[in-house]
């Protein structure tokens, strides 16, 4: 049976990896400073380099930390009268309150960094307030994901990886299909808005209207950013007011053009496809590490299972975000063939290493293990490589 899933997810992976990004693109040069301006690049360059060593940290110290209750916290169901599911549960959240725990200082330092360079406004308390709101959902996800594995490992043994994938997978569509009506505070675009994105829908062949709304964020932060959400029905398109009131027409109707070109292409549903691609061998991961604790139907394999979960997630971590900046190439490249103006694109991304603080050129290891999209740098020579190829040029964004 592994044999044939892995089988399965090979040919499922070579499908989705596939893109309409021409191959063999020509790659203008880009001198970054003369490009982003040399001032910006530098305030960029150290504003990321201190968020990726805190970054490391934390991963750090969240497989330490698992590592220590995956060794150690089987010992707490022993003192549970709660049952195998219920004291599963209990352990599920004892553990996952001890990591929130852990990772509150690196929290702390990061909103300190980022409010010392006026990108958000959120105060201590209520950042530490919403990270509590959101251990909440975590808990009732953690819940939720412990009760199909134990109640299937208890039903079905050692086969109850399957299955408990496919519920996972089923679980991810109705979480992506519902994410849409789970963000508050989203208001209707200027008519001129959402008339760009209906003529750029038909222009990246979508048969039918994409609502577009306006998310209200300035009041917490000044980083300019904009996302597709949904599925099916319930698709919409999502800017920021960052961006929407902060940048120039034409710049944000290549974000516009960038977002409808998710939901042109199908990467949401893509998305949930390499899911599955992914839950699939972790489950089986999971199923095999817990085996000397009793199997997944036993309180005592919860702290192995949870550890097993985030050092299989950290494993994917480069895969998933090498597949994520190939979407984010395609939809760029759809973008610059719907709008037709490269210009506009590269200032956009000149805009965000401003405005936004991104780093246009990280270092290359840190962009392949963790980065989810192309560079500035990279975004930038895509721009140059359409207009080199359409005869005319991307226009003179560099900074004075």
């Amino acid at each position: 049976m592994a044999v044939v899933v892995a089988v399965a997810a090979v040919v499922a992976g070579r499908a989705l990896w596939s893109t309409i990004v021409p191959a063999g693109l020509p790659r203008p040069a880009v001198d970054v400073d003369a490009t982003f301006g040399a001032a910006a690049v530098a305030e960029a360059e150290s504003f990321e380099a201190f968020l990726r060593v805190l970054s490391i940290a934390g991963i750090v110290a969240t497989v330490v930390t698992l590592g220590l209750y995956a060794w150690r916290g089987a010992r707490f169901a022993r003192e549970s009268a709660a049952g195998p599911v219920g004291t599963g549960f209990l352990l599920g959240m004892l553990g996952l309150a001890i990591l929130w725990l852990v990772e509150l200082p690196f929290s702390v330092v990061e909103l300190w960094w980022l409010k010392r360079h006026d990108v958000t406004d959120v105060g201590y308390l209520e950042a530490i307030g919403m990270q509590v709101a959101a251990l909440g959902g975590t808990f009732l996800a953690i819940c939720l994901a412990l009760l199909v594995a134990m109640g299937l490992a208890r039903l079905l043994g050692a086969a109850w990886w399957l299955p408990a994938a496919a519920v996972f997978v089923g679980i991810m569509a109705g979480l992506t299909f519902a994410s849409p009506y789970l963000v508050p505070g989203q208001e209707r675009p200027p008519r001129w808005a959402q008339r760009e994105v209906d003529r750029l829908a038909r222009a990246e062949g979508l048969d039918r209207t994409v609502p577009l709304r306006v998310e209200e964020v300035s009041e917490f932060t000044s980083a300019p950013n904009a996302y597709a959400t949904g599925l099916g029905s319930s698709q919409r398109v999502v800017l920021w007011d960052t961006l929407a009131d902060g940048f120039p027409r034409d710049q944000v109707r290549v974000v516009l053009g960038h977002e409808v070109a998710h939901l042109a292409r199908r990467h949401l549903p893509k998305s949930i496809g390499w899911f599955a691609v992914t839950i699939v061998p972790t489950a089986l991961a999971i199923a095999f590490v817990t085996r000397r604790r009793g199997g997944m139907g036993e309180a005592a394999a919860v702290p192995v299972a949870l550890f097993a979960f985030v050092v299989c997630g950290l494993l994917a971590t480069p895969l998933d975000n090498a597949l994520s900046r190939r979407y984010e190439a395609e939809a760029d490249w759809t973008a610059l063939q719907a709008t037709r103006d490269p210009r506009a694109m590269e200032g956009l991304f000149v805009g965000f290493t401003r405005r936004g603080l991104s780093d246009p050129d990280p270092p290359g290891w840190w962009h392949v293990l963790f980065d989810s999209h192309p560079s500035g740098r990279e975004r930038v020579q895509m721009a140059r490589a359409w207009a080199q190829l359409h005869g005319g040029a991307s226009g003179d964004t560099r900074a004075p």
